[in-house]
């Protein structure tokens, strides 16, 4: 079990006090892998559980994200909202190591992964799924967050107000890697901050956000185009849930797309960004008037976030190949936010 960065044994002690089965764990499976959080399924008592657990290399935020993705999936757990179901939390770090949480296995599958037959052939059960998208971040931004115990969960005053100043101060903080062409290599990039800052809404309905919604963070059931379960909760919050809805318009295919947006093959049948938007409409008692403006502040946000990639490849600090794939998404984010403006 080297390979296994977990150690089991003080994780079958823990379970044993949280009274989850007894006896050793069975069939570990180490799940996706790489730099990102640690996923292992494993059975135990003939029950199967999903650990998460940051990366070995721990970030200075790591184990906190944890505990707030565990809050949040504890919060959501009596909604419709698909999500991992969430068995036990362990916010201390000295148990393995690591802040964690055990969650049910999910019986799905993440299309940007490869569809099933079942989905692959069939146009209608694609135009469906982009429905069901849609419809999980509608319920998501319907929950209450203060009956869900999640009051104080995000910084909800001035959230829209604070948003350009924000992620134009973590472009700038780039510069601390010298080789780094600066933010004169993307086009539009003050253009577009301007835009925003003249274009804000005037006020919002608070609520919760995943996030980083789109297709890769997202499995749908096997036997229909219906969610399974919305993952990755990292970088989730409350505050104007709006901006799930304009994330998944940054990311989603279109004609001449940009770069790196996130889609499966085949993608005929699915719907265009302006229909997931109407799909939205009706299920939500927000004002949608904005909408435009939701999706350029994604295009902005995302795109500095996956400029960071590049500032570090620059330096040689992440690989030159990531770092120009992700500039050229940068890129392919701004055009578009540009083109939504003009």
């Amino acid at each position: 079990m080297g390979d296994i960065p977990v150690d089991l044994e003080a994780l079958a002690r823990w379970m044993d006090r949280q009274g989850l089965g007894k006896g050793p764990l069975e069939d570990v499976t180490l799940l996706g892998g790489g730099t990102q959080n640690i996923l292992l399924r494993f059975t135990r008592n003939g029950r199967t559980f999903v650990l998460r657990r940051p990366p070995p290399h721990l970030r200075k935020n790591s184990n906190e994200t944890m505990r707030r993705e565990a809050r949040m999936l504890a919060a959501i757990a009596d909604t419709d909202v698909p999500h991992p179901r969430l068995i036990a939390a362990c916010p201390e770090e000295d148990v393995i190591g690591a802040s964690f949480y055990l969650m049910e296995p999910i019986d799905g599958f993440n299309p940007t992964v490869g569809l099933p037959p079942l989905h692959a052939s069939d146009p209608a059960i694609r135009r469906r799924m982009g429905f069901s998208l849609v419809e999980g971040i509608a319920k998501l931004g319907a929950v209450d967050y203060e009956k869900a115990g999640l009051a104080g969960f995000g910084k909800v005053d001035n959230y829209l107000d604070r948003q350009v100043a924000r992620w134009q101060a973590q472009l700038e903080s780039y510069r601390e890697f010298p080789s780094w062409p600066g933010p004169d290599g993307i086009p539009g990039v003050a253009r577009v901050a301007k835009w925003l800052e003249t274009n804000r809404p005037e006020n919002f309905i608070p609520g919760i956000i995943h996030g980083d919604y789109h297709l890769a963070n997202v499995m749908f059931r096997h036997d229909g185009p219906e969610l399974a379960a919305i993952v990755d909760w990292e970088l989730t919050t409350v505050g104007d849930p709006l901006l799930d809805l304009g994330w998944l318009l940054a990311t989603w295919p279109q004609e001449g797309a940009a770069a790196g947006a996130v889609g499966v093959q085949p993608w005929d049948g699915s719907p265009s960004a302006d229909e997931l938007v109407e799909h939205y409409r009706p299920r939500t008692a927000r004002d949608m008037s904005h909408i435009e403006w939701y999706g350029v502040l994604a295009c902005y946000k995302l795109g500095i976030i996956l400029e960071g990639t590049h500032a570090r490849a620059c330096e040689g600090k992440a690989p030159k190949e990531t770092g120009d794939k992700l500039h050229a998404s940068t890129l392919g984010l701004f055009e578009r936010a540009l083109r939504w403006i003009a």
